[in-house]
């Protein structure tokens, strides 16, 4: 799925009202109503609304729902943000045809005017929409604090008034919904932390946008979903063997963390890598032996050889910081994409000149704080979201920034947001989990975007599907790996039909 800026918004709305063809009021029309059927289907039913307008084409959806509420028997009010001008064509054409029903209308004008809200009211924000290009100031900040103080439930149309869709809003006045209602697509804005409290929780509403413009488009992200990873996973052939699928190599594991080397292990194997060689701690040696019987094991004796036979490396979890040594053997020796987590990323971080070591496209999998000190403070999400697409062009890398929407950068410039994924994965040793399921995937000779793109996908739906049937609270590392086939299962379900559209553009089938 495409993700879209401000402008190409509003340029997918101005194809669809030309080849279509439909008028713009008619298209609102269409959005009003898929938002006032969201409002029936969610137990929104016989409440009473305060709906707030401005006077431009989000006001104009609001005077629409407000009117579809209020010709169904809802108890309405709007008010709307006057500042003494017209309203758009759209705006205007709603407004009187609001007139034709019981609802109330007042016009907020100075602070005078701020009404107190009725508790229990819904609150509808459709002040400001899609094209905010300032922090909100004077009376349209004032409004927004009252709303926000009012303690009433509020649902936002296509996004909170106060943020901005693709850069930061950080520190400004916000609208703070519980829900969002948006249309055919995620906005930048919606996957970043920073935006979590006035976002709550997003709903992206299809009101039938000109599928056209996605042939043309450049997106500013994509929104990696099963549609996008089904075609990559591969079914195997009657005829293959395990040496079809690859060689991995997990160096992992130290005093206290071998754990995180029979995570990563387990997951590896899990997805689908035909052989695995672990180089572990001496003092490790039993433990891998007994907890992962159908991996391979070598002492780390503190040299290393023969690396370049592997099909993929994945070096890190539990490993210590310090091993430097070791990392720069490694890197001496394997010149195919690798992955690179946990311990083996603090090292970088304390020698970066060990990053233009890494050989070109490997994978980094660092969360915040990793990342922070590899590549430096960002002031907000969305300086960060830019300083990991710099530095994956400009190094010849992949980086995984972990998260609640993990974001992959990539060399050529392409950012892909994850999908999948929840709360209950915040939990020790998921981390290695990813570590094995990505080198698993590239020593398959998936490529590096491939595997960091399903890696990251199943190994959040690992997560979904876990949580489903043991809860978030209670989930654990383990969880995940238990349901990787299942994963695998619901992903390959979509291949039949999608290869051959749009997922071909992006060059990695």
């Amino acid at each position: 799925m495409q993700i879209f800026a401000t402008e190409q918004i509003r340029e997918w709305d101005e194809y669809t009202i030309t080849h279509e063809p439909i008028a713009s009021i008619d298209l609102m029309e269409r959005a009003a109503t898929a938002c006032f059927d969201w409002l029936l289907q969610h137990n929104y039913k016989n409440r009473r609304f305060s709906i707030f307008c401005g006077k431009g084409n989000n006001g104009g959806d609001g005077l629409a729902i407000a009117r579809m509420l209020a010709q169904t028997n809802h108890p309405v009010t709007v008010y709307i943000l006057e500042f003494g001008h017209k309203g758009t064509n759209d705006f205007q054409q709603n407004l009187a045809r609001l007139h034709e029903t019981p609802a109330t209308i007042k016009f907020v004008s100075s602070e005078a005017n701020l009404y107190p809200l009725p508790p229990g009211d819904i609150v509808i924000d459709a002040l400001l929409g899609s094209g905010l290009n300032r922090p909100l100031d004077g009376l349209t900040a004032s409004l927004v604090q009252h709303i926000n103080r009012s303690g009433n439930e509020v649902i936002a149309i296509d996004i909170p008034s106060g943020l901005f869709v693709d850069q930061s809003s950080k520190d400004n006045v916000v609208i703070h919904a519980r829900h969002t209602l948006s249309f055919q697509c995620y906005k930048p804005a919606f996957l970043v932390k920073d935006n979590a409290a006035a976002i709550g929780q997003v709903h992206i509403l299809d009101i039938g946008l000109h599928t056209g413009f996605l042939q043309t488009a450049v997106p500013v992200y994509y929104f990696t979903d099963a549609e996008l990873v089904g075609p990559i996973l591969q079914p195997r052939n009657e005829f293959s063997h395990k040496g079809d699928y690859g060689h991995a190599c997990l160096i992992a594991g130290s005093y206290g963390m071998m754990g995180a080397a029979v995570l990563a292990a387990r997951a590896c194997l899990r997805s689908g890598v035909g052989k695995l060689t672990c180089l572990v701690p001496e003092l490790g040696y039993t433990i891998m032996q007994t907890s992962v019987p159908e991996a391979m094991c070598q002492v780390d004796d503190g040299s290393v050889k023969d690396l370049d036979t592997y099909d993929a490396i994945g070096i890190g979890p539990g490993i210590g910081r310090q091993r430097r040594e070791l990392l720069q053997s490694v890197l001496a020796q394997h010149h195919r994409p690798m992955v690179i987590d946990a311990d083996a990323l603090n090292i970088l971080s304390e020698d970066k000149s060990l990053l233009k070591k890494l050989p070109a496209g490997s994978v980094l999998t660092p969360h915040p704080k990793e990342f922070e000190r590899l590549f430096g403070k960002s002031d907000n999400d969305f300086e960060r979201l830019q300083l990991a697409l710099r530095q994956a062009s400009e190094l010849g890398l992949h980086i995984v920034l972990k998260g609640r929407y993990t974001f992959i950068a990539t060399p050529d410039g392409k950012g892909y947001f994850n999908s999948t994924g929840n709360p209950g994965m915040a939990t020790g040793g998921t981390g290695d989990v990813l570590t094995g399921i990505i080198t698993g995937l590239l020593a398959q000779r998936y490529s590096p975007l491939q595997a960091a793109l399903a890696g990251v996908y199943l190994h959040g739906l690992a997560g979904d599907l876990a949580a489903a049937l043991t809860s978030q609270p209670s989930l654990i590392a383990s969880d995940l790996i238990d349901y990787l086939g299942q994963a695998y299962t619901q992903c390959m379900a979509v291949q039949s039909g999608v290869a051959s559209t749009s997922f071909a553009r992006h060059n990695f089938l």
